[in-house]
């Protein structure tokens, strides 16, 4: 089975109001395919934007699978894999969408995985600056909302047209624990990475009080 979600109304910088429905019939994931399993999401926004999505059990606000969507046209079967899941009929398939920065930033949004769970977080980062990354839902830093757990992935998405050069996590000392460099996502179909500027996966960074995860971004031109 395949379908089209969407919602031409998503409104930018919340996850709130954002539920996809069904371009068909008008209803939500769940409603529409409960028990049935899917291994591809592809997941298009706005060109000149960004946006995150993620499939998320409504009664136990538990993830099912989350990710990032690419410019629209740009959607590319193989690469949108997704780890298997099965539909419960609490689904629901909802947007992040993120409207770019001026000339000279650029809005960044990043999936944070670590041993207590995922988190959206994200930033507006001057070119050339480097910038904390703060959780969606409660403005935390990373060693807030992640502190005494393990971090294992870091997937990074900034705006069209923008660099990611770094990604850095900052201990509460002022010490470098992690520096990662990033890049430009594809702008042509058959490019590679199209939906991150950095994925950074099978890491094992035990996260300190305190601790800041830092983005830094040139070529901000919406």
């Amino acid at each position: 089975m395949s379908k089209i979600f969407q919602n031409a109304a998503a409104v930018a910088d919340t996850w709130n109001a954002n539920t996809m429905t069904d371009t068909l019939s008008a209803q939500q994931l769940g409603i529409l395919c409960p028990g049935i399993t899917f291994n591809r999401i592809q997941f298009q926004y706005a060109a000149g934007n960004l946006c995150a999505y993620r499939v998320q059990n409504a009664a136990t606000l538990a993830y099912r699978t989350f990710g990032f969507g690419v410019t629209d046209g740009l959607s590319c079967y193989r690469s949108q894999a997704t780890a298997p899941f099965t539909v419960n009929s609490n689904d629901i398939l909802v947007a992040y969408p993120k409207e770019a920065a001026a000339s000279g930033s650029s809005s960044v949004l990043a999936w944070v995985s670590t041993s207590k769970g995922n988190e959206l977080v994200e930033t507006t980062a001057a070119d050339g600056v480097a910038t904390v990354l703060r959780s969606v839902v409660n403005n935390q830093i990373l060693g807030d909302f992640a502190f005494n757990s393990t971090l294992s992935s870091i997937m990074v998405q900034s705006q069209d047209g923008s660099t990611v050069d770094l990604v850095e996590i900052i201990s509460n000392d002022g010490g470098v624990v992690l520096s990662i460099f990033g890049g430009t996502r594809g702008n042509t179909l058959g490019s590679t990475s199209l939906e991150y500027n950095l994925a950074a996966d099978e890491l094992a960074l035990a996260i300190g009080k305190g601790f800041t995860l830092r983005v830094t971004c040139s070529g901000g031109t919406p």
